[in-house]
C-alpha cells in the first residue's frame, strides 16, 4: 500500500484507536491489497464484496474476524480515501449471540486452592475479586490498589475509560503477602523485566495451568473469572446498574446478558419430568 498505509496509520493514531488494534486494521487491508494483487484506491464496492465473501466461503473465518476485516475496510474508505460506504451493498455479517461460560463458587475456590505460587494465586484472585479484564489485570501498577478506600483504580481500560473496582479484602490480605514476597516497585505484576507488565498471554497460561489442576472440564478462559464475577453479583442480589458501573460497560445492554446467567430464575422452575416422576 506504501503511502496509503502510512495515511491510514496516521489517521488510526489520530483517531485514538489502541496499537492492537492499529495492527489489526494494517493487516487485514494489507491481506485485502494482497488478494487482489492491486492498490486498493482503484478498487470499490464490487471488490469488498466479493473478499468478504471470499473470507466467509473460503477462509471459513469466524463472525467476529469477518466484521473486524469489514471495519477495516470501512474505516480505509470512509477516512483515510473519504468515500462513503454503502452499507445496503456492503452489509455487516450478522452474528450470533453466545451465553459466556460462568464458574461456580466451588470451582473459584478450586482454582485459587490449587495455585500454589503466591504471584500467580494474586493475579487470578484480583482477576475475579474486581471483575478484571486480563490487560487490565497485567497493566495494575502498585499505586493502583487504594487500601484505604478498598478499591482498585483501573486506568485506559477498554475504550480508554478510568474507573474505580472493588477491592475485596480477602485480595487485599492476599496482597500484602504478596508485596512482602516479591517486592513489586512500580508494576503490581511486572513480567521477566522489573520495568515491563507481565503480558496477558503469561496470565491465559497461568490460568490454563489452574484449571487443569482443578479439574475444570468447562471451556473456561481467563475473561470467565470476569464472567463470573458479575454473574455471582446478580446472583448475590446487586442491581445492573452497579454491576455495569463496576465492569466498565457503557451500556446496560452488555451487562444485561449476564441476567440471563443467574441460575435464581431456573431454580425457581421445576422440570415437567420431575413433576410426572413424583405423582
Amino acid at each position: 500500500m506504501g503511502k496509503l498505509r502510512e495515511q491510514m496509520k496516521m489517521d488510526l493514531k489520530l483517531k485514538g484507536y489502541s496499537p492492537k488494534t492499529q495492527a489489526a486494521y494494517l493487516g487485514y487491508m494489507k491481506n485485502f491489497v494482497r488478494y487482489f494483487g492491486r492498490s486498493p484506491a482503484k478498487m470499490g464496492e464490487k471488490e469488498i464484496r466479493e473478499y468478504l465473501y471470499h473470507l466467509v466461503t473460503e477462509k471459513n473465518l469466524g463472525d467476529s474476524s469477518i466484521n473486524s476485516a469489514y471495519s477495516a475496510l470501512k474505516f480505509f474508505y470512509k477516512t483515510t480515501l473519504c468515500r462513503d460506504w454503502n452499507v445496503a451493498k456492503i452489509p455487516r455479517r450478522k452474528t450470533g449471540k453466545r451465553l459466556p461460560t460462568v464458574l461456580d463458587g466451588s470451582e473459584i475456590k478450586q482454582l485459587f486452592a490449587v495455585t500454589t505460587n503466591l504471584k500467580h494465586r494474586a493475579l487470578l484472585m484480583i482477576t475475579y475479586s474486581a471483575g478484571l479484564r486480563v490487560s487490565e489485570t497485567a497493566h495494575l501498577k502498585v499505586c493502583d490498589v487504594d487500601s484505604k478506600r478498598m478499591q482498585l483504580r483501573v486506568t485506559q481500560g477498554k475504550g480508554k475509560k478510568d474507573r474505580y473496582a472493588l477491592l475485596s479484602s480477602v485480595t487485599l490480605n492476599l496482597l500484602r503477602d504478596y508485596w512482602r514476597q516479591y517486592r513489586p516497585f512500580s508494576w503490581l505484576f511486572p513480567g521477566r523485566s522489573p520495568d515491563r507488565p507481565i503480558s496477558a498471554r503469561s496470565i491465559q497460561k497461568v490460568f490454563e495451568k489452574a484449571k487443569r489442576k482443578a479439574g475444570i472440564k468447562k471451556p473456561a478462559t481467563v475473561h470467565t473469572l470476569r464472567h463470573s464475577f458479575a454473574t455471582h453479583l446478580l446472583e448475590a442480589g446487586t442491581d445492573i446498574y452497579r454491576v455495569q458501573k463496576l465492569m466498565g460497560h457503557t451500556s446496560p445492554k452488555t451487562t444485561a446478558i449476564y441476567i440471563h446467567l443467574r441460575r435464581q430464575d431456573l431454580l425457581k422452575v421445576i422440570s415437567p419430568l420431575d413433576s410426572l416422576l413424583d405423582s
